[in-house]
């Protein structure tokens, strides 16, 4: 997080000093994670549970490790092949209905027919 500094005012900068101390304390008198885990551990240990059945398998603060994530399949750049839904019954030309319409069938539009006659 960064936080422009030049366009601060006096106060403003007193103000943000006087924030950053207060939430600085307030951190230093916190327990290390490592020690608040052990202890969340031990109560967990002598009720007969485990920090996985309590919290599930992730106890590294709600983040899975890059050992315990799933691979992913890579996804294909194309989305595929898709079958044409309209041709052109002069030309043979064919058309997916995705995407700009093609001109012959703009210009067959355009001289009143409708898509449907193009269906396949």
């Amino acid at each position: 997080m960064a936080i422009e500094l030049e366009g601060l005012s006096p106060k403003e900068l007193d103000t943000l000093i006087t924030k950053a101390r207060q939430r600085k304390q307030k951190l230093q008198k916190r327990a290390p994670a490592g020690q608040v885990r052990k202890a969340l551990a031990l109560v967990a240990k002598k009720q007969g549970y485990t920090l996985a059945e309590l919290f599930g398998e992730a106890t590294t603060g709600g983040r899975k490790s890059a050992a315990a994530a799933k691979p992913r399949k890579p996804r294909s750049k194309s989305g595929g092949k898709v079958a044409p839904k309209y041709r052109h019954p002069e030309s043979g030309a064919t058309w997916t209905g995705r995407g700009i319409p093609p001109k012959w069938l703009a210009a067959e539009l355009a001289q009143g027919r409708s898509r449907e006659e193009f269906l396949i």
